[in-house]
């Protein structure tokens, strides 16, 4: 039941013999070109730049990111960005110059006097903010894309909501699932390997949304433990209009946790990090298993249900491991 590991992740190593290539993701629904030919058109003409033509001079031509101080130039006029600065290995991407450490201090002046739109309007965010006030909301904007939840590589793809189930599913053929009930049965043949293992990524759908199960084994401190948890794919505040529960148990006993599913927005690794879940400790999980104890076979099953009322608990804190004895 071990998914391998994928690596999603792909890196950019420029060098003096290679252009420059964008990296361009496919979360975005309107692409941007980086281009001068209506600054130089308006230079020529003696006509005042436009807002775009200005946002576009600050566009970086190795990354499309908006540039922000220092803002380093060529003997040639030609800018970019000071992290891109280091990849090309100090040399201009456009003319091959070697840069040197010449700042375009005309272009930083112009960045204090305007006002732009997040980043993230083509996917819906209406904001618009001083220059230097983008950054700031672009950590936090509602609209910025999610990290995939996959947990079992270190998966750099990021998208909405519909392109990383769809990612999930295609990619690393996550199992799918409709309702807000689940029963899963989870078998090792040998359950002492349990040191930083992720098993298990289910996703489910209820209620119009998604939503990722998480079941693995990890160390904690020097004990052994499993442990599943919730997540909600989207943001914290519709994740608190939803409860779970998860029960696992055997030979007259239970384990039963109740609590708020956290947002895909907090990472796999700072929910399972905070506890936050039904954890068992490896000598009653292999209680619950049976038989001679040398192979784990767990059964957890759950539901997820919808708040009516809100109670403007905060979410992720609210949850209880309740041993029943019965």
């Amino acid at each position: 039941m071990d998914f391998d590991s994928m690596d999603c992740a792909s890196t950019i190593d420029v060098t003096d013999d290679e252009e420059i290539h964008q990296d361009r993701h496919s979360y975005a629904s309107v692409s941007k070109h980086h281009s001068t030919n209506n600054s130089n058109t308006n230079a020529a003409s003696g006509l005042l730049p436009t807002t775009t033509s200005v946002h576009e001079l600050l566009e970086c031509p190795v990354c499309t990111n908006s540039m922000y101080p220092p803002i380093h130039q060529c003997h040639n006029g030609h800018t970019l960005c000071s992290t891109c600065k280091i990849r090309v290995h100090n040399r201009c991407p456009t003319c091959r110059q070697e840069l040197g450490d010449i700042r375009c201090l005309a272009l930083e002046k112009v960045a204090e006097s305007l006002e732009l739109p997040c980043k993230y309007m083509s996917l819906g965010c209406p904001e618009i903010f001083p220059y230097y006030s983008k950054l700031k909301h672009e950590t936090v904007c509602d609209f910025r894309p999610y990290n995939c939840p996959y947990a079992g590589s270190e998966c750099s793809v990021m998208g909405d909501i519909p392109f990383l189930v769809a990612h999930l599913r295609d990619d690393h053929k996550v199992d799918m699932h409709s309702g807000c009930t689940f029963n899963h049965r989870y078998v090792k043949s040998n359950p002492r390997e349990v040191e930083n293992a992720t098993w298990m990524l289910t996703v489910f759908h209820c209620f119009g949304e998604y939503f990722c199960l998480h079941f693995e084994a990890f160390q904690l401190g020097m004990a052994p433990v499993y442990m599943a948890f919730l997540r909600f794919m989207g943001d914290e505040t519709e994740a608190r209009n939803y409860n779970y529960s998860l029960e696992v148990g055997g030979y007259g006993r239970k384990l039963i946790w109740e609590g708020t599913p956290r947002s895909v927005r907090d990472s796999h690794r700072k929910v399972r990090d905070s506890h936050d879940g039904l954890i068992i400790q490896r000598n009653m999980a292999l209680f619950f298993s049976g038989g001679d104890r040398k192979e784990l076979k767990l059964r957890v099953t759950g539901r997820i249900w919808k708040e009516q009322q809100q109670n403007g608990e905060a979410g992720g804190g609210g949850g209880a491991c309740i041993p029943n004895l019965s």
